[in-house]
C-alpha cells in the first residue's frame, strides 16, 4: 500500500470510528462573559442571585443560571471546571486557567467599566496574565506539597487545549460608537493574530476558536436599535447587527486561515458558533425551547421582559421593603436568553452538543479529535 493510500485509510478511520477523546491535561481559555467562570466577579463583585441557580444552586461567577460552553468543554475531557485566574480564593490551576472576564474586548477599551465602558482585561491583558501565570506557576510548584498540587505541570502548556471566545463586546462598541467596520474590524484582527502568535511562543499548539454569535437576536441589542423601523428577520432578530457579526466572522475566518499558514505546526479549529446559535433561535420549538427572544431573568414583562434599569438580580424598594425585581422565569430550561445578554445553561449545553460534533468546525474535526 503506497503512502497516499495509507493516509486516506487513516483519515477515513478517524472520521468513521467512535470518538476517542484527546488527553488534554489542561485547558487555557481567553474570552469575555460567554466563557467567564468568575474573573469579573472576583474583581468587581459577584454576579448576584439568581445567577447560578440551576446547576450550582448559588452564584458561581457565571452570567447564567448554570454552566457555560467552556464548562461543558472541560467536562468532555474529564477535567474540572476552570478556575478564573483573577479568583484568589479556593482556586486549583492544575488542570488549566481561565483568563476570560465579562465585558472584555479584543481592542483596548475606550472607556472604563465604571463609566459605561468595558472590562480593563482586554485580550492583550489576558495574554500578559497568561505569560505571568506560566512562569509564576512553575516557581510556586517548586515549593512542593500543596503548592505543587495546585499548579499545572511544565509540559502541560504545550499539551493544553487553548480556547478563545471573544468579539461580541467589540461589535457593540463598534456599532454604537458609529465607527467604520471596514476600519475597525481589521484592527481587531491584527490584535487577535498578534495575541495568538504570542500564545504560540509560549508553547500553545492546539487552538479551538469560536466566532461571535448572532448579536441581533439578543435582547440588549434589540432594544437599542436606532429606530423601531429597523429591519427584523423572520425570527425577529435585527438584521443589521447580525450582518455586522457575519462581517466580523468572515474576517476572523480569514485571520485563522492565515495563522494556519504562518504557524503550520499548530492546529487551528475555527468554530462557527454563529450558525449553531442562530439555528437554535430559528428552530427553538423544535428543540424544546419557548419564546426564543424573551429574557428569562429580567423585568418588565412584555415581549422581551427586559429593562436596562433593572437587570437580572437587581433589587428595589416596594411598599417600603427591599424585594428582588430582576427575577428568573419559572422554566429556565425552556429559555435561550438568560439575562438579555447571555445564554441559559440549557442553551449553552445545546450549542456545545452541536459544535462538539465538528459539523460547525473548519476543518471539520470534532472537539474530541483536535489533538489528532
Amino acid at each position: 500500500m503506497n503512502l497516499l493510500m495509507i493516509c486516506l485509510t487513516l483519515l477515513l478511520s478517524l472520521q468513521t470510528s467512535s470518538c476517542t477523546p484527546c488527553k488534554f491535561p489542561a485547558i487555557i481559555n481567553f474570552g469575555d462573559s460567554n466563557s467567564d467562570t468568575g474573573g469579573l466577579s472576583a474583581t468587581f463583585g459577584p454576579a448576584p442571585p439568581p445567577n447560578g441557580e440551576t446547576f450550582f444552586h448559588m452564584p458561581a461567577g457565571r452570567f447564567s443560571d448554570g454552566r457555560l460552553i467552556i464548562d461543558f468543554i472541560a467536562k468532555s475531557f474529564g477535567l474540572a471546571y476552570l478556575s478564573a485566574y483573577l479568583d484568589s480564593l479556593g482556586t486549583n490551576f492544575s488542570h488549566g486557567a481561565n483568563f476570560a472576564t465579562a465585558g472584555s474586548t479584543i481592542m483596548q477599551p475606550s472607556a472604563p467599566l465604571n463609566k459605561g465602558g468595558y472590562s480593563p482585561f482586554s485580550l492583550q491583558v489576558q495574554v500578559s496574565q497568561f505569560a505571568q501565570f506560566k512562569s509564576r506557576s512553575q516557581m510556586i510548584s517548586k515549593k512542593g506539597k500543596v503548592f505543587k498540587s495546585l499548579m499545572p505541570k511544565k509540559d502541560y502548556f504545550k499539551k493544553a487545549l487553548y480556547t478563545i471566545d471573544i468579539g461580541q463586546n467589540d461589535l457593540t462598541e463598534l456599532f454604537f460608537s458609529n465607527q467604520s467596520a471596514d476600519d475597525y474590524i481589521p484592527l481587531t484582527m491584527k490584535v487577535f493574530s498578534d495575541v495568538v502568535e504570542e500564545v504560540y511562543k509560549h508553547g500553545g499548539r492546539y487552538f479551538w476558536i469560536h466566532n461571535t454569535g448572532p448579536l441581533g437576536c439578543l435582547t440588549y441589542v434589540l432594544l437599542r436599535r436606532p429606530s423601531s423601523s429597523m429591519e427584523l428577520d423572520p425570527v425577529g432578530c435585527a438584521v443589521i447587527f447580525n450582518k455586522l457579526a457575519q462581517k466580523f466572522n468572515n474576517m476572523l475566518n480569514e485571520t485563522v486561515t492565515q495563522l494556519r499558514k504562518d504557524l503550520p505546526s499548530a492546529t487551528f479549529i475555527y468554530v462557527d458558533v454563529y450558525s449553531a446559535k442562530y439555528n437554535l433561535f430559528s428552530k427553538a420549538e423544535k428543540y424544546g425551547f419557548e419564546k426564543p427572544l424573551r429574557t428569562c431573568c429580567g423585568y418588565g414583562g412584555g415581549e422581551y421582559n427586559f429593562d436596562f434599569n433593572v437587570r437580572c438580580g437587581d433589587k428595589g424598594i416596594v411598599e417600603g421593603e427591599e424585594v428582588l425585581l430582576g427575577k428568573s422565569c419559572s422554566h429556565p430550561e425552556k429559555s435561550i436568553i438568560w439575562d438579555g445578554v447571555h445564554y441559559t445553561e440549557a442553551a449553552n449545553k445545546w450549542v456545545f452538543n452541536e459544535i462538539a460534533t465538528g459539523k460547525y468546525s473548519h476543518p471539520s474535526l470534532p472537539l474530541c479529535k483536535v489533538c489528532y
